[in-house]
């Protein structure tokens, strides 16, 4: 009798939050109260609002449509191509704004970090880049936040730029200063074939040109989370499968040169997938997502490993937020897109908000 072929091996629980039929989500966090936001970075999509909130199963415009409508790519006052939504320890709402639709490159005005008062819905702060933090490659990619740091705390940004340097950026929330730390250091450059090869759905994961050229992804540092001690802030270019870490004292003091903040560095080892989201819990548990398998993982101090969950559906885990026992995640097909698929887009609606609870009885690796 001939063998069934395997089946993708269901482990962990999924439950589907939101279905989305528009455009293609990246981001989501989740507040102290439960309330739910997102954000679509404008990357070829029709895009009605780069940030949303999910009310009643509806997604809303927030903190209002007009301030998501830019009147420019250089836009000051409103949002104009939004990467990542994250809620600090504080219940306040960070918008991190690429200024970069499509890619384009950024002027002083666009690349913006802005904090959103969740009590009255309204913006409180705007902190704008420089020229020689946010450069003109530059592509803001994900934030995590240290309040403990600073006189109003401490924000940490990956650069994960395909066109130029990549490297950390330091915001001082008080402020608004920013700098850039581990500027081109190899921990945050994205690994190019023949030292890494990604599959993804049985094929190689790659650019490819509608007259079938192809080339590798170069997307650098991109995953970001910080220790539950707030020691090291940890790290992973989306190309490449080892995660590194450094430290957050060495970041954020000025008084030491590139080279000191270099030497700090630690390389955390083979992680073993492809990730494109980092995340923490306050068990100081920290998780990766698994574009290759639809899965997500995660490594508990004792430095051994548990997969959280792996489902069919978990179509590329993008971004994570845990909130009150749950792991929340976007899965958006981002591989399937035309970049990647010889000019046609192959990602099949709906894109899908899941959450799964962290403590649930994952399955030990090693």
């Amino acid at each position: 009798m001939a063998q069934s072929p395997p089946t993708h091996e269901t482990i962990g629980g999924l439950e589907v939050v939101h279905t989305f039929t528009g455009a293609m989500p990246t981001g989501v966090t989740v507040s102290h109260t439960g309330r739910v936001f997102v954000c679509y970075p404008k990357w070829g999509d029709e895009v009605g609002f780069t940030v949303g909130e999910l009310r009643d199963g509806q997604e809303v415009a927030f903190p209002s449509q007009e301030v998501n409508d830019n009147r420019s790519d250089v836009d000051p006052e409103r949002f104009v191509s939004v990467q990542s939504v994250v809620v600090d320890p504080a219940d306040r709402l960070w918008v991190l704004d690429t200024g970069s639709p499509e890619f384009r490159p950024t002027e002083h005005g666009g690349p913006k970090l802005v904090c959103v008062d969740l009590a009255r819905d309204e913006v409180v702060q705007t902190i704008l880049f420089p020229t020689d933090v946010a450069l003109p490659t530059t592509y803001l990619n994900d934030v995590r936040f240290d309040l403990r740091r600073g006189d109003a705390g401490t924000a940490f940004i990956t650069d994960s730029s395909d066109q130029g340097p990549n490297g950390i950026i330091v915001v001082d929330l008080a402020s608004g200063e920013s700098w850039r730390r581990l500027h081109e250091h190899p921990s945050t450059k994205a690994v190019a074939p023949p030292d890494l090869r990604m599959v993804v759905e049985g094929q190689e994961f790659l650019e490819r040109a509608e007259d079938g050229l192809t080339s590798p992804i170069c997307m650098g540092a991109d995953g970001i989370a910080i220790s539950a001690d707030g020691e090291r802030l940890f790290y992973c270019p989306m190309a490449g499968r080892r995660w590194y870490s450094v430290s957050v004292d060495a970041l954020v003091d000025r008084t030491q040169d590139d080279d000191a903040v270099a030497g700090t560095v630690r390389d955390e080892g083979d992680k073993g997938c492809v990730s494109d989201g980092l995340e923490t819990d306050d068990a100081g548990r920290l998780y990766v997502t698994d574009g290759e398998h639809d899965a997500i993982h995660r490594r508990l101090p004792d430095g051994s490993w548990e997969t959280v969950v792996s489902d069919p559906r978990l179509l590329w885990p993008d971004t994570m937020s845990v909130a009150d026992g749950f792991l929340y995640v976007t899965a958006n097909q981002l591989y399937r897109q035309d970049t990647y698929r010889g000019g046609k887009d192959e990602r099949r609606k709906p894109y899908v908000l899941f959450r799964t609870p962290i403590d649930a009885g994952p399955v030990r690796l090693r």
